[in-house]
């Protein structure tokens, strides 16, 4: 813990009661402030998930080359 940090136990309902006393700007800036949390524990999870060494750049590469040739041909096809 840095110098000058504190920490203290709250339960849910006594950071919630402290919340609820906030101005409508810091509590706009804490749901900014926990929505970027959230988004990035989810991105984090996301990338985890689909994480593998089973592709290689050069497969990817190749694939999307595929798909590239698929939509040109159907761009020609109009």
């Amino acid at each position: 813990m840095e110098p000058g940090t504190y920490q203290i136990s709250l339960k849910f309902n006594q950071i919630l009661e402290l919340v609820r006393q906030l101005s409508l700007k810091e509590k706009i800036k804490l749901r900014k402030e926990l929505e970027k949390e959230t988004v990035n524990n989810k991105l984090t999870e996301l990338l985890n998930i689909f994480q593998t060494d089973e592709l290689s750049e050069e497969t990817i590469n190749e694939e999307v080359e595929i798909v590239r040739q698929n939509l040109y041909a159907k761009k020609k096809a109009y």
